[in-house]
């Protein structure tokens, strides 16, 4: 598993680590049942706090992506399809948002955003 923490970001340390962590998981790097590795081991190789890496796996367990077992360590939670829909449909309406605030920073109407929208899924 391959992490890169930027010190240039606003983000915070644990919030880069959930995203990157979410983004392996959701895109099939990180397979259902495959072991993370410890949150010693991880703080050490990032050279962050334990208390950051705790805070990152707390955070993804809690979203449903890592199952904790007691003594065993951190595991990738078998793929709940509807959460992982849920979750690309609420980053989805995100965009869309900022879409729609960059639309009107424009004053594009709400016809042509959505013949923008045609075109471009077209392209695909």
């Amino acid at each position: 598993m391959e992490l890169i923490i930027r010190n240039t970001t606003s983000q915070p340390i644990y919030e880069q680590i959930v995203s990157q962590i979410k983004a392996q998981i959701l895109s099939g790097t990180l397979t259902p049942g495959e072991a993370l590795p410890s949150i010693r081991s991880l703080a050490k190789d990032l050279r962050i706090s334990v208390i950051t890496t705790k805070r990152a796996y707390d955070e993804l367990e809690a979203q449903g992506l890592l199952n904790t077992v007691a003594g065993k360590g951190c595991f990738v939670a078998e793929k709940n399809l509807e959460l992982i829909r849920e979750q690309r449909l609420r980053d989805l309406e995100a965009h869309l948002s900022a879409a729609v605030e960059a639309a009107k920073s424009c004053a594009l109407s709400k016809e042509e955003l959505i013949n923008m929208l045609r075109i471009l899924s077209e392209e695909e």
